[in-house]
C-alpha cells in the first residue's frame, strides 16, 4: 500500500526546501529520496511517512469524542486538535496499521458509477468526495480523497492516478488518468469498466478450467494416501497374526503402504523441491516470458488462454485508440494489459523498434513479433488500408471473446467431467480394497 512521504533540507544556497511523493514501501521511499536530493543538490535534515493517530478528546460535558487522523507526527493532530478549541485529549500512534486492497468489485463499481454520474454532468472532484464518503475500504476512501486534492491542486492526472496503481491496477489507472485530460471522460470510463469486467469473466473461467481441478485432484490423492497409509493398514494387519494369506489386492495395497510409509518424505521433496524452483523461476522476469510462451502451446487450452491474451490486447488496443498521445504509446499500453508477459516482451522487442527505427507498417511489424493469429492480423490489414483500424480492434476483441467464452465453458465441463472420473476411480479402488478385506475370515480355534 502506497503512503506519503514527506522530506525538508535545505539546497545549495542555504534556503529550506521540501516536498512529498508517494512510495509503496519504506526501502523504495529512500530511493526516490536519494534521487530527489541528487537531482537539487539537497541536503535533507528530515523525511517522516504519514501515518494514522488515535485520538480521544475529553468535553467539558464529560463527554468523549474518538477520532482518527492522518497526519506526519503526533505535534500535528495536537495543533488542529487546538485550533478547534480542545484542550484536554489524548494522542496515540496507531500500533498495527495494516491497510487491505480494496476488492476488484469495489473498483469497478467506482468506476461505473464515476461513469455514470459523468454522464449527468455532475464534476469528477464531486464524484470523488461522494464516492469517498460511502467507501467502506479505509485504505480505497483515503485514496481517493488524495486523488482528489492532488487533481485540484493541479497535478497531471497520470501522475496522480499513477500512484494508486496498487489499488486500481495498472491499466486502469492509465486510462482514468488518461481520462482526466481527454473530453470524453464518462466514454472512456465506461470502456474501462468493460475490460475490467471482461477481465475478471476471464480469470474466473481459467481458475475454472486449471485451478479448481487441481485443488480437486489433490485432494483426492490426498484422501487415498491417507487411506492407505494410517486407515488401511490398521485393519489388515489384524489377518496377519494368524499367519493366513491375504487377498492379492490387499496383499499390493499393505505392501504399497509399507513404502509409502517409509519413503512419503522423499516423494514429498520430490514434488515440493521442482514447485518451489518453478515457481521461483516463474516470479523472474525471464521465468514469466518462459511461463506464457509454453502456456499458450499447452493442448486443448493453450490456445484459448493465448486468443484470450489477443481478445485483451485489441479490446485494450480499441479503447486508448485515438486517445493516447501517438500509436506507439497505444501499442505499448496494450501490450503490457493483455496478461501475457511473452508477448508483450515480443511487442516492445520486436514490433516497437521496427515500426520506430525502420519506419515498418503496424501490420508487418505485429506479424514479426509472431504472437498475433493469421485472423487477427487479416482483420487489421483490412483496417488500416481502410482507414477503420479502430473498428477492426473491436471486431477482433469482439470475435475472440464470443470464441473463447464458448469454448471455455465447453472445456470447464470437460475437465469437470475428467475430475469427476478420477474421483470416481479413486472411490472405485478404496471400495474394492475394502470389500476384499472385509470377505477375509481368520482360521476357527
Amino acid at each position: 500500500m502506497a503512503r506519503e512521504y514527506r522530506f525538508k533540507g535545505v539546497n545549495p544556497e542555504g534556503r529550506p526546501a521540501q516536498g512529498t511523493f508517494m512510495a509503496n514501501s519504506k526501502k523504495d521511499a529512500k530511493e526516490q529520496l536519494s534521487k530527489i536530493s541528487l537531482r537539487y543538490k539537497l541536503k535533507i535534515q528530515t523525511f517522516e511517512a504519514k501515518k494514522d493517530w488515535l485520538y480521544t478528546v475529553k468535553l467539558p460535558n464529560k463527554k468523549k469524542i474518538d477520532g482518527r487522523q492522518s497526519a506526519y507526527t503526533k505535534e500535528e493532530v495536537a495543533a488542529a486538535l487546538t485550533r478547534m478549541g480542545h484542550k484536554d485529549f489524548t494522542i496515540s500512534p496507531v500500533l498495527f496499521d495494516i491497510p487491505s486492497k480494496p476488492a476488484f468489485a469495489d473498483v469497478m463499481m467506482f468506476i461505473k458509477l464515476s461513469a455514470t454520474m459523468l454522464r449527468d454532468k455532475m464534476s469528477f472532484g464531486k464524484i470523488l468526495e461522494m464516492l469517498a464518503e460511502e467507501q467502506p475500504n479505509r485504505g480505497f476512501r483515503e485514496a481517493l480523497l488524495q486523488i482528489e486534492s492532488q487533481l485540484r491542486g493541479g497535478a497531471e492526472g497520470r501522475e496522480v492516478f499513477g500512484r494508486f496503481s496498487h489499488i486500481f491496477g495498472k491499466f486502469p489507472s492509465y486510462m482514468l488518468g488518461l481520462a482526466t485530460r481527454s473530453g470524453n471522460m464518462a466514454e472512456i470510463f465506461e470502456a474501462t469498466a468493460i475490460f475490467m469486467e471482461r477481465d475478471m469473466e476471464i480469470k474466473k473461467n481459467v481458475k475454472k478450467a486449471l485451478v479448481t481441478p487441481m485443488f480437486a485432484l489433490a485432494a483426492t490423492i490426498g484422501a487415498v494416501v491417507y487411506y492407505v497409509i494410517a486407515i488401511f493398514p490398521a485393519t489388515a494387519e489384524l489377518f496377519l497374526r494368524y499367519d493366513m494369506p491375504l487377498p492379492p489386492l490387499t496383499d499390493k495395497t499393505l505392501q504399497a503402504s509399507y513404502w509409502l510409509s517409509s519413503y512419503w518424505w522423499i516423494l514429498l521433496l520430490i514434488v515440493v523441491i521442482p514447485v518451489v524452483i518453478i515457481w521461483q523461476w516463474w516470479s523472474t522476469p525471464k521465468g514469466r516470458i518462459w511461463k506464457d510462451q509454453h502456456l499458450v502451446k499447452l493442448p486443448v487450452i493453450g490456445h484459448l488462454l493465448h486468443k484470450s491474451a489477443i481478445e485483451i490486447y485489441f479490446r485494450v488496443f480499441s479503447i486508448i485508440y485515438g486517445g493516447a498521445a501517438d500509436n506507439i504509446e497505444t501499442i505499448r499500453t496494450a501490450a503490457e494489459a493483455c496478461r501475457n508477459a511473452w508477448m508483450e516482451d515480443r511487442i516492445k522487442r520486436i514490433t516497437i523498434p521496427l515500426m520506430l527505427k525502420d519506419g515498418v507498417g503496424l501490420v508487418e511489424a505485429m506479424a514479426a513479433s509472431e504472437v498475433f493469429t493469421k485472423t487477427a492480423l487479416t482483420r487489421i490489414r483490412t483496417g488500416q488500408e481502410t482507414g477503420t483500424i479502430l473498428q477492426s480492434a473491436q471486431q477482433i476483441s469482439t470475435f475472440y471473446e464470443a470464441e473463447t467464452t464458448y469454448k471455455m465453458n465447453n472445456l470447464v465441463e470437460y475437465i469437470q467431467t475428467i475430475v469427476g472420473l478420477v474421483v470416481a476411480l479413486a472411490i472405485t479402488f478404496l471400495t474394492f480394497v475394502s470389500a476384499e478385506i472385509a470377505t477375509v475370515s481368520p482360521p476357527a480355534y
